[in-house]
């Protein structure tokens, strides 16, 4: 007598088929955990570190955080490929997002205000956007779309909030924008590392 299951296997066409679930890793590839508190509590404590790095002298932009944070899980959550992915293309996005933010401010020291000024805009904005997924499309390490636009958000953000050492600075922005995105990534990792298996199911 076979000791084989008869039961069929499933495949991605069958309609029995389930989609694996995304965020925490499956039981069978998931690593020790450091801790084992219940999801809400590690994910409340890594939030809360974020107040600190906000205030004054460094003005970090604590959204930075959560944005990359959540654009980990978003992605499949924190595995060592998701956070490679995530760590190439989101700094390049805040790079073409400065350069957006230098060519609106030449721009408006050449161009009349009003119509002239905001089609001007357009333009800069459709040609940089354009370049930049066309760099997505061309280089293997930076085709996570997604996360050249968490770049690309992070970045706008932190420099028209005024975050960052200078108010509005446009570099200091760019080094604020990616350094809260990297720690977001590292958020995500620890909230995984320290969430109790039971929950990493959900």
């Amino acid at each position: 007598m076979s000791t084989h299951s008869n039961r069929p296997t499933r495949s991605a066409g069958d309609s029995r088929y389930v989609e694996p679930e995304v965020g925490f890793p499956p039981a069978e590839r998931r690593t020790t955990t450091w801790l084992s508190l219940p999801r809400e509590i590690s994910a409340s404590l890594l939030a809360i570190l974020t107040v600190p790095l906000s205030l004054p002298p460094t003005h970090l932009p604590p959204w930075a955080v959560f944005i990359a944070w959540a654009g980990t899980f978003a992605a499949g959550g924190p595995k060592p490929e998701n956070l490679r992915k995530l760590a190439f293309a989101m700094p390049v996005g805040s790079f073409f997002a400065m350069l957006i933010v230098l060519m609106f401010s030449a721009a408006s020291e050449i161009v009349p205000a009003g119509a002239p000024y905001v089609l001007t805009e357009m333009v800069i904005l459709f040609v940089m956007n354009s370049l930049l997924l066309f760099v997505a499309r061309i280089v293997p390490a930076l085709s996570f779309i997604p996360g050249m636009f968490f770049g690309f958000a992070s970045y706008f953000a932190t420099y028209f909030g005024g975050w960052g050492l200078t108010e509005q600075n446009a570099f200091h922005a760019l080094w604020a924008a990616v350094l809260m995105n990297l720690v977001g990534l590292l958020f995500a990792y620890v909230n995984v590392k320290t969430t109790r298996e039971a929950d990493q199911h959900h």
